[in-house]
């Protein structure tokens, strides 16, 4: 199996295609922003049929989970699904078969002037190319329209 990811500010599903706007951005905030990751994982031939269970995970580059305070307390950032794919008539034996998803996040708070990765695992397994990698602006030093930030 291959995954890419692709961070944007939103994405859709429409007649199995995906539908990116504004994509392939790397530097966000410094406060919150909405956030989307388009995703497609081409599915090997010989395990189309079965179940896969498929995880995100926001880390901070040196791969400690990034932790935000919920109403339940403090938890990691992450998302999961579970998916199955049907061979599409046509498709050619032996080759994989694309499944995309498009997963949309409200404004997380997270920290400016840090890095960050969302790390994808499928059934368990994770490859380092299964990761996309942003950065926050740092927190300005000077006033905006009559604001200071601290």
């Amino acid at each position: 199996m291959n995954a890419t990811l692709l961070l944007c500010d939103a994405a859709v599903i429409a007649d199995s295609k995906l539908f990116i706007l504004g994509g392939g951005w790397s530097l966000i905030g410094p406060g919150p922003a909405p956030m989307a990751i388009a995703i497609k994982v081409d599915v090997d031939f010989n395990v189309v049929s079965e179940e896969h269970h498929w995880e995100l995970f926001l880390e901070e580059t040196n791969g400690e989970a990034v932790i935000l305070e919920t109403a339940d307390g403090p938890r990691p950032v992450e998302v999961r699904g579970d998916f199955r794919v049907a061979v599409p008539e046509g498709n050619p034996a032996e080759s994989a078969t694309p499944i995309n998803m498009a997963i949309n996040l409200g404004p997380l708070p997270l920290a400016p002037g840090r890095s960050y990765m969302w790390r994808m695992t499928i059934n368990g397994h994770s490859d380092a190319n299964w990761t996309a990698f942003f950065s926050t602006r740092p927190m300005p030093e000077f006033p905006v329209d009559g604001l200071t930030f601290q």
